[in-house]
Order: C-alpha cells, then sequence, then structure tokens
C-alpha cells in the first residue's frame, strides 16, 4: 500500500490548503506529548494470521486470552492495512515507504530483497543512540549484504527465507532439512541448533535479550514468528485444544496463534517482573490477510491474503502503553506505512531530510494521544499484488486496488469496481456506474502512483544472475561441513549446543 505522490496528489485534487496543513515531512510536530518520549519499542508481527484470528475481533472458536487483555489495553487502529503478502509488508515498516519503492515486488526469485539504497527505521534509532533486535523472520534478502545486521539490527537470531525450511532457486533459502521443532538460527552471524518449538525459542531468546538490555539504552525489537504460516506444524497439547471443533488445517493454525498469545503473556509479565512494563510500547500486527482461518471466520470481510480486497489487506493493530497512553478503538486509515514515522517521532530520532521526503506514512503519535482527531482524511492507499511471472515487464494492472475514505476501488476483470466500505462491508455491491467521478479520480490517482513506483522496480532482472545454492545453505555448510551426495546435506539437523 502507499499514500499517492505529493505533486500528483495535489495536481489531481486541488487540496493544496490540506497538504500545506498537514506535510508528512515534519515527523517531530513538538506538540505532541508523546513525542520524543524515547520508550523501549517491541513490534511483535506475526505470519499470515488475519484480522479475524483473534477472540476480540470476534472469532467465535480461538482462543487468545493474552491477546483478547492486550486489545482491552491498547489503542486497536480498527482500519489499519498491510501489504497482501508478507516480504512486502515488512519492507513497508521498515521503510515507511510502499514496498515497490523498496524494490520488492514478490516474495521470492531476489524479487523480496529489500533495496540496499532504503534507509531503515532500525537504522535511523540505532543513531538515535537506541539498541536494536530482530528474532525470528527477516525475510529481506538472505545474502549477507542485506542482512539484518546491515540494515541497522545490533542483535540478529532469525531464520532464512520465508519460512523455516524453505528454499528457492537463487538466494532465498533456508538452512537445510530446517523443521518448526527444534530450529537452526542464524544468530549473529553463525548457526546454533535450538531446542524446542520456533515460536518458543524466538520469544524465549528475545526477552534474554531484553533482560540483557534493560536500563543501558532503549531498545527497539522486532519479535517476527513464522507462526502460523504454513506448514501447519502444531506442537500437539496446542492443537489438541481445537481438535473436533474445526477441521485439522484450522485446528492446527488456530493452535500455532495459541502457542503465541501463550508467549505474549510471558513477554508481557516479563517487561512487568523487569520493572519497564511503562516505559515499553508493545505492538501486535498481523503481516496480511487472512489465510486458513478465514473458512471459519473472516470478520465478514471478502478476501485474504494475496488479494486486494479488505480482507487481503486489513490487519489487527494493537498498540499497549500502559500509564500512558488510553486503552480505546480508532477508526482512521491506517497502515503499516505509518510506523517509521511514529517509531521516529516518539524517539526524538533525526531522520535525514532525503529519506523523509521520500516516506509514504504519517505519524500516529496524534493519534495514539487522542484517537479521534482529526487525521488525513483524505490519504489514498494503494495496494497491489505484484507477484507478476519473472522475467516480464512489471504488470500495472492486476490484483490491485485504491482505497480513499469509505470508498474501496479493485481491479476486477479488466475493469474497476467500486465499493462502499462503510455501507457494504463485504463488498458485494459495485456502485461504480453511481459514482463515475470517484471511479476516475481514483484511476488517475492510481495512474501517478504507477509512475512514481515504477522506477524503482530494481530486482527484475536479478533473477539472471542469481547464484546455484541458497546463501544460507552454503554458509550452514561452511560451518558445520557437506553437503552430502547430489547437494543434499549431511545430515538434516545442526550438530548440537555441545559441538
Amino acid at each position: 500500500m502507499n499514500n499517492i505522490n505529493r505533486r500528483d496528489f495535489l495536481k489531481i485534487t486541488g487540496l493544496c490548503s490540506v497538504f500545506l496543513s498537514i506535510s508528512k515531512f515534519t515527523l517531530t510536530a513538538g506538540t505532541n506529548a508523546l513525542a520524543g518520549r524515547r520508550p523501549n519499542i517491541i513490534l511483535i508481527l506475526t505470519d499470515d494470521q488475519g484480522y479475524g484470528d483473534l477472540g476480540r475481533n470476534g472469532n467465535p472458536v480461538i482462543k487468545t486470552p493474552n491477546l483478547d487483555r492486550m486489545y482491552d489495553e491498547s489503542v486497536h487502529f480498527e482500519d489499519f492495512h498491510t501489504s497482501p503478502t508478507c516480504a512486502p509488508t515488512r519492507s513497508s515498516i521498515i521503510s515507511g515507504k510502499h514496498e515497490f519503492k523498496n524494490g520488492v515486488t514478490h516474495t521470492i526469485y531476489e524479487r523480496e530483497r529489500m533495496s540496499l539504497k532504503t534507509t531503515t527505521i532500525a537504522q535511523v534509532l540505532k543513531s538515535s543512540g537506541y539498541t536494536t533486535g530482530i528474532f525470528g523472520k527477516w525475510h529481506l534478502g538472505d545474502e549477507d549484504e542485506y542482512q539484518p545486521e546491515k540494515r541497522g539490527f545490533d542483535e540478529v537470531y532469525i531464520h532464512g527465507a520465508g519460512g523455516i525450511g524453505q528454499s528457492y532457486p537463487g538466494t532465498c533459502g533456508d538452512a537445510p532439512g530446517n523443521s518448526y521443532f527444534s530450529p537452526v538460527i542464524k544468530h549473529n552471524g553463525k548457526f546454533e541448533k535450538t531446542e524446542g518449538y520456533c515460536t518458543d525459542v524466538f520469544f524465549t531468546q528475545a526477552m534474554k535479550w531484553i533482560e540483557s538490555a534493560k536500563g543501558k539504552k532503549p531498545f527497539y525489537i522486532h519479535i517476527t514468528p513464522n507462526a502460523p504460516h504454513a506448514p501447519l506444524d502444531c506442537p500437539p497439547e496446542y492443537e489438541k485444544i481445537y481438535t473436533g471443533k474445526v477441521d485439522e488445517r484450522a485446528a492446527k493454525f488456530f493452535g500455532m496463534i495459541t502457542n503465541i498469545d501463550d508467549n505474549v503473556g510471558k513477554l508481557m509479565a516479563k517487561l512487568k517482573k523487569l520493572g519497564i512494563d511503562e516505559n515499553t510500547l508493545v505492538i501486535y500486527v498481523n503481516d496480511n490477510g487472512g489465510t486458513a482461518g478465514c473458512k471459519v471466520f473472516n470478520a465478514g470481510m471478502r478476501g485474504t491474503k494475496g488479494t486486494a480486497f479488505n480482507g487481503g489487506t486489513r490487519s489487527m493493530s494493537l498498540w499497549r502503553w500502559p500509564g500512558v497512553i488510553k486503552p480505546a478503538a480508532c477508526d482512521k486509515l491506517t497502515a503499516h506505512l505509518d510506523m517509521f514515522p511514529t517509531f521516529a517521532e516518539l524517539a526524538g530520532a533525526k531522520v535525514p531530510y532525503e529519506v523523509a521526503k521520500k516516506l509514504d506514512g504519517f505519524s500516529l503519535v496524534r493519534l495514539l494521544e487522542n484517537p479521534r482527531t482529526g487525521w488525513h482524511e483524505d490519504r489514498m492507499l494503494f495496494t497491489h499484488l505484484g507477484r507478476w511471472k519473472t522475467g516480464v515487464e512489471p504488470v500495472k494492472y492486476g490484483v490491485c486496488s485504491v482505497r480513499w475514505r469509505n470508498f474501496l476501488q479493485v481491479r476486477e476483470k479488466n475493469k474497476w469496481c467500486l465499493y462502499d466500505l462503510k455501507a457494504d462491508p463485504g463488498e458485494k455491491n459495485d456502485i461504480a456506474a453511481q459514482h463515475a467521478d470517484v471511479v476516475e479520480k481514483l484511476d488517475k490517482a492510481y495512474d501517478a502512483w504507477w509512475a512514481d513506483v515504477l522506477p524503482c522496480m530494481e530486482n527484475e532482472q536479478a533473477y539472471k544472475t542469481a547464484p546455484t545454492v541458497n546463501p544460507f545453505r552454503e554458509q550452514y555448510w561452511k560451518q558445520y561441513g557437506g553437503p552430502g551426495p547430489n547437494n543434499v546435506p549431511s545430515g538434516t539437523q545442526a550438530p548440537s549446543k555441545k559441538n
């Protein structure tokens, strides 16, 4: 998703006075009480969970007591959006820009690599005195120069590719023979054998690092489990909770989310025990539309992961900072693009002008203080799935949409369809014929947006020079020895910690 280019927006709408009054280039307004408070910031980003996969959002089956409590203690953004798939969302969060502006147009085939020209929020916060860490999924490039330790993260504890055990032609791939149970994890450049379920491993390591970092510097971390992404490898005790209530696939999926929920509970208890609960902002977001749970419950929305409908991009967005921000619902049109400027403003961090002027997001600080205040009422958001066939020219139309006010304009069968999400949240009634002026306005806006992002798609031909072996595999074999015959590792797991 993206905000329209400022110059083109003024040309299309004529709202010069509006943009003069709400310039997005001013990241630290100075009037916000929260600006410069420098909290610890923890972002929990789950993989393939949907907006409807939460008890508080109406799911009648799933058990998420800790997240439900977090919801009750948070400012929760009810019209918050991400990209339709995972790597694009991650690049937009970390950059404050639409994924296409980072060269990310897919999740594999070298097109998941975030441009080396991109400045990350981790780099900005680190330059402002924060220490930074990531625990779990990265998925923005597995080559050394693209890795998180080169993009502003001090502590790095990750798997490769888009999921544990995945491997694709080129650079995108995890350590060989890896699995969700006792996975091999790359820790600050070296592989380590772990014990336990992957989600437990990531949260446990994050909590250890938080304890070690406490009191030295404010910290900024990503906890990014690969769960509940397929393959649906779920601890049996969690799957059992749902056995007989839903089909086997949903039982495993919901079980993986309940496991995440338990870990969120442990994290909250840890923050309180360490005495940093009231100086720590915790955000919980899912990375795209729902997947395996949507047949059970999808909050009445049309669309799932990989679509440009509301159900393909709408995310739960919970922001908890006890004693500082008051729990409330916010209905403003917000997005993952807004995290970069929000974190920068909270930290009082200086964002270089050349970086700030390219941001597509707006700071949410004003809404965290007062969720009902006026806020960028005319913003536009753009969704494009990307994922066109590798080696062809970028495809302008496809799975794409434009969001403005209560309208969602979606490309269907080679034409624009228009829906009023307030009156028709299930997107059943196309009202394009009755609102030709809106269709024309959003069509022109989309044209301007595409012209803006097209030159940034730098990875489209990278597959031609991709290596024949994934970097993670190559580094794993170098560390442990291998590969075995026919490029198969000699063992399916790394040596134990003792070795």
